[in-house]
C-alpha cells in the first residue's frame, strides 16, 4: 500500500537555486532566438584580400552588436556570380555582399565614372577620393536602388595578362581576345586598344583562359594570385589601366529596420574590414611579381603608360562628353 506522508517542501534556498536556473536557461534561450544570421557572399577565395574583408566585417558585426548578429561568410561566387549576387541584395534575397565595382553601374549609374582608365594617379589618390566628398556622396546614390553602401573599400589597381604574347605597347593587344567584366566604360575602351571584348562573370574566367575561349582577362595582382591564373596564364603587364574600387553593400530595407547603434555598428564593421582589405592589397602589390615570376609568368613591370594613355584619345574624349570634363578633372586634381 502507498505511503500517505506528503512529499516535504523544498528550502527557501532550493526554490531560489530552481528560480535561478530557470532565469538562466530563459534567458540563454531569448538570446540565441534574438540573434540573427545574415549571410554575404565574394566571388574569390577565402585567403585573398576580399576573404579578409568580409571575415573581418563578420567578426566586427559579431563583437560590436554583442552578439545579436551573426554574418555568416560565403567565399568563390558560393551564392552567386557577382552581379547575381548584387541583385539578390537588390531583391532581399540576400541580406549582405562584397562586390567589386564590375557590375555596379548595371544598378547605379553614377559610378560609372570610377571606371574610367587611368582617371587614379595610385592607390594614395584613389583611396582619398573614395574616402572624401566625392566618394561619400557617391555612396547615398545606392540609397535610392535599394541597397545601403556601408564603406569602399578594393580590389586594386588591374593589370592584363594573355596566353598569346608580350605587351609592351598599346599596339601588341589588338585582336587578343579578352575576359572582361560586364561593365560599360571598360568595354568602351578596351575596344579602344583594339581588344576583343568579352564579358564574363568571374567564377567563369579560370575555365574559359584554360580552354582557351579567351586568350587573356585583366585584374588586380590580388585576384590573380588568388585565382592561380598564373596556371593559366603566361604573360603580365602592369598596366595599371584601371582602378577597381570595391563596396560592401546591404539590403536597404533591412538596414534601415536596424536600430540606429546597430546601424553604425555595421557600418563601422564594413569601414575595419575595408581597412584591413587595403593592407592585403598592399602586401599582395609588394610580394605579388616576384611571386607570379617564381611561378613562371612573363612580367613586363616598365611600360611608357603615356602612350597606353594616348592610345585611349579617342575614347576619353567620349568619356568627357559622357561624364562630363570638370566631373573628371575633379577626381583627377583631388588630394
Amino acid at each position: 500500500m502507498p505511503s500517505t506522508r506528503p512529499l516535504p517542501r523544498p528550502s527557501s534556498r532550493s526554490l531560489r537555486r530552481l528560480a535561478l536556473g530557470l532565469g538562466l536557461a530563459f534567458g540563454l534561450g531569448a538570446t540565441a532566438a534574438a540573434q540573427t544570421t545574415m549571410r554575404i557572399n565574394i566571388s574569390t577565395a577565402q585567403n585573398s584580400h576580399q576573404g579578409v574583408a568580409i571575415d573581418t566585417f563578420a567578426k566586427e558585426v559579431e563583437k560590436r552588436t554583442g552578439g545579436r548578429y551573426k554574418v555568416q561568410t560565403f567565399y568563390n561566387a558560393a551564392l552567386g556570380a557577382e552581379r547575381e549576387s548584387v541583385e539578390a541584395v537588390q531583391l532581399g534575397t540576400h541580406e549582405l555582399t562584397f562586390s567589386s565595382s564590375g557590375p555596379i553601374p548595371n544598378f547605379v549609374p553614377e559610378t560609372k565614372i570610377l571606371d574610367v582608365p587611368f582617371l587614379f594617379r595610385d592607390k594614395a589618390h584613389a583611396r582619398a577620393v573614395l574616402d572624401g566628398p566625392i566618394g561619400q556622396e557617391l555612396l547615398t546614390r545606392f540609397d535610392g536602388k535599394g541597397f545601403k553602401a556601408l564603406a569602399w573599400a578594393e580590389n586594386g589597381f588591374r593589370h592584363m595578362s594573355n596566353s598569346k604574347r608580350a605587351v609592351k605597347e598599346p599596339g601588341d593587344l589588338k585582336g587578343l581576345k579578352m575576359r572582361t567584366m560586364e561593365n560599360p566604360v571598360h568595354i568602351a575602351a578596351y575596344k579602344g586598344f583594339g581588344i576583343v571584348t568579352t564579358p564574363m562573370a568571374f567564377s567563369e574566367v579560370f575555365t574559359a583562359l584554360q580552354q582557351g575561349t579567351v586568350d587573356g582577362q585583366e585584374n588586380p595582382l590580388s585576384v590573380i594570385i588568388s585565382a592561380k591564373f598564373d596556371q593559366v596564364q603566361k604573360h603580365l603587364t602592369l598596366t595599371g589601366h584601371v582602378y577597381s574600387p570595391a563596396l560592401f553593400l546591404m539590403n536597404k530595407a533591412l538596414f534601415d529596420k536596424l536600430p540606429a547603434a546597430d546601424q553604425q555598428a555595421f557600418i563601422d564593421a564594413a569601414r575595419q574590414g575595408a581597412k584591413l582589405n587595403r593592407a592585403r592589397v598592399d602586401e599582395d602589390d609588394a610580394k605579388g611579381v616576384a611571386d607570379l615570376r617564381a611561378k613562371g609568368m612573363t612580367v613586363i613591370d616598365n611600360i611608357d603608360k603615356a602612350r597606353f594613355v594616348a592610345a585611349l584619345a579617342p575614347v576619353n574624349a567620349q568619356f568627357e562628353k559622357q561624364f562630363g570634363k570638370a566631373a573628371l578633372e575633379q577626381i583627377r586634381s583631388a588630394q
